[in-house]
């Protein structure tokens, strides 16, 4: 029989492999997440994910058994780090115009670290529709059907009040969310268009969302009122 000292040596490089194991497979989706978000699932190349990571490309499929897999990985991840805390937000008990606000700062600032982030998950969901209840599911740990009564019932109650008030015109919960978000997004989602058109470099770019972060929740609020 193995002493004791054996087995506790045995088990101590047991938990080093793994561990080695799993710092492998994240530096895999790592890569993987910077080469998918850039070039997207279609012109990501398995290659390239494995040189970035410093694997060979076995080892890719070892962790992910195929290119699709490892794009749902990659999926799920960029997913969970767009929404959740926006949701939360949205569902909360907090005033109308203070939800503007953190909205349009949680949104801007998430993205601002992740700009490739919005044209990957519109890509993916055009290409991949199925998808969806994976997106709501890696947001919020809900199907779509649990979601929409949590967020847009809160928006209507408070919408309804807010008009009862005066202080703002009637709109649907539905336009109201589309309108917000699509404000805060479509910056990112058009990147290049936009720092075409505008001229802009990326520090030029990032100053045009510095000030956005500042202005559009008065815009969007302005906007709504009688």
């Amino acid at each position: 029989m193995r002493g004791r000292g054996q087995a506790d040596g045995a088990e101590a490089g047991q938990t080093r492999d793994a561990s080695r194991d799993s710092l492998t497979e994240r530096r895999i989706l790592d890569a993987a997440h910077t080469v998918f978000l850039r070039r997207g699932t279609a012109g990501a190349r398995m290659q390239e994910i494995a040189a970035s990571a410093g694997v060979n490309q076995a080892l890719l499929h070892y962790y992910f058994r195929s290119k699709d897999g490892l794009s749902q990985a990659v999926f799920r991840r960029a997913a969970s780090q767009l929404f959740p805390r926006v949701i939360a937000m949205l569902a909360s008990d907090t005033p109308l115009e203070q939800k503007v606000a953190g909205v349009v700062q949680l949104e801007l600032e998430q993205l601002s670290r992740a700009p490739y982030l919005p044209g990957y998950i519109i890509s993916e969901l055009n290409h991949h529709p199925d998808r969806v209840p994976q997106l709501v599911a890696a947001l919020t740990a809900m199907t779509p059907e649990d979601v929409r009564p949590k967020v847009l019932l809160r928006l209507r109650r408070q919408l309804d009040a807010a008009v009862k008030a005066g202080r703002i015109r009637r709109i649907a919960p539905e336009q109201f969310l589309v309108n917000l978000l699509s404000l805060c997004i479509f910056p990112f989602a058009a990147r290049p268009m936009m720092m075409a058109l505008l001229g802009l470099d990326q520090r030029g770019f990032d100053r045009f969302i510095d000030r956005r972060r500042d202005e559009l929740a008065d815009f969007f609020l302005g906007a709504l009122r009688p």
